[in-house]
């Protein structure tokens, strides 16, 4: 079983990043901050003015570690990858079924299956759990309309038509999505999904976590041979993950909208941690931007039954199991791909 390891945040500016040894140094204002054994990483992703040194990069490269390099509100810039793992087979027999509309439906139809069924989930606990908080039945009728929506995806043969079914159900998903929260809710209140940039503070917790998710998934796929760049339900576009972005659908509702989720309602974030532009972007400050991350790597330490392999591991190997189940699949070891079902 493949150890899970820990990703680096770097979010403090003008940090420098530089090899010392078998170690990765972290240095603030010319003095040593953090050291650690580059055997404990899988990988470290910088937030805005952060500098690594060539020597590092190099030896992140050597290691197969990535790094990757965001904007300090969290926008994907760049990411420095070493060789390319796996065999050249594997990457073309993924060519070869983006480039087939019927070998793209076959994969992309479980994925939203899966995510659909996931965002049910989540609204299904809410129901039992805080049903007394509720102040009308719209969480219950989109339960019952995502219900629906998953059993025409399964049916479907096309598609455009799939990815036309996965947008109406995160627009049903997402009507209700401001009912989730329990608390500080004349703070955080949610209207519709936006980005580039966000316009009120859950959009912008929402957004980073996803990339934050995106970021490991495009790892794995990178580890067990696959192209991150190509994907089947999400269309090819230049400098896009298509294929990260494609998995990640497995992981949105249950994994990330259910972290922000449980920060708002625990009060371990306020609206005073985040900066409102003129242009109406919002954006996290230092302390809740950390607040994010400790709560996500501490999420993924948490242990969960896959319900395919049978195996207890922890949330944070998930993105490689399922990266690796498609691999799998793309070789012939298996007929169907098998998505993450969250219980």
């Amino acid at each position: 079983m493949r150890k899970l390891l820990n990703t680096l945040y770097i979010t403090s500016q003008g940090t420098y990043v530089h090899k010392e040894g078998e170690t990765v140094v972290v240095e603030k204002d010319q003095k040593k901050v953090l050291q650690l054994p580059i055997h404990t990483l899988q990988g470290l992703v910088c937030f805005g003015n952060v500098l690594c040194s060539p020597f590092l990069l190099g030896f992140c490269a050597e290691r197969g570690i990535t790094v990757t390099y965001l904007t300090e509100n969290g926008r994907f810039l760049a990411a420095v990858n070493g060789p390319q793992n796996g065999n050249v087979l594997l990457r073309k027999e993924q060519y070869r079924r983006s480039d087939d509309a019927v070998a793209s439906r076959n994969i992309a139809a479980p994925i939203v299956v899966a995510k659909i069924t996931n965002a049910r989930t989540v609204l299904s606990r809410f129901l039992r759990d805080h049903s007394d908080r509720l102040t009308s039945d719209a969480v219950h009728k989109a339960v019952v309309t995502l219900s629906d929506i998953s059993k025409q995806v399964s049916s479907s043969e096309d598609i455009d038509t799939i990815r036309g079914f996965e947008g109406q159900a995160a627009a049903v998903y997402f009507s209700v999505f401001n009912e989730l929260i329990l608390d500080q809710k004349e703070d955080f209140v949610f209207v519709a999904r936006n980005r580039r940039p966000p316009l009120d503070p859950i959009n912008a917790m929402l957004s980073f976590t996803y990339t934050l998710v995106t970021h490991d998934m495009r790892s794995a796929l990178e580890t067990v041979g696959l192209d991150p760049a190509v994907g089947f339900l999400h269309r090819d576009r230049p400098g896009r993950p298509s294929l990260a972005l494609d998995l990640i659908e497995e992981f949105r509702n249950s994994f990330a909208d259910r972290l922000v989720l449980s920060i708002i309602n625990r009060r371990q974030v306020s609206r005073k941690g985040f900066t409102f532009a003129e242009n109406g972007a919002v954006s996290m400050d230092t302390e809740t931007r950390k607040t994010l991350l400790v709560e996500y790597q501490t999420k993924k330490q948490q242990e969960v039954t896959h319900p395919f392999l049978g195996e207890t591991v922890p949330i944070g190997l998930l993105f490689f199991l399922q990266a690796n189940l498609l691999a799998r699949y793309l070789r012939g070891d298996l007929d169907g791909y098998p998505p993450f079902f969250w219980r």
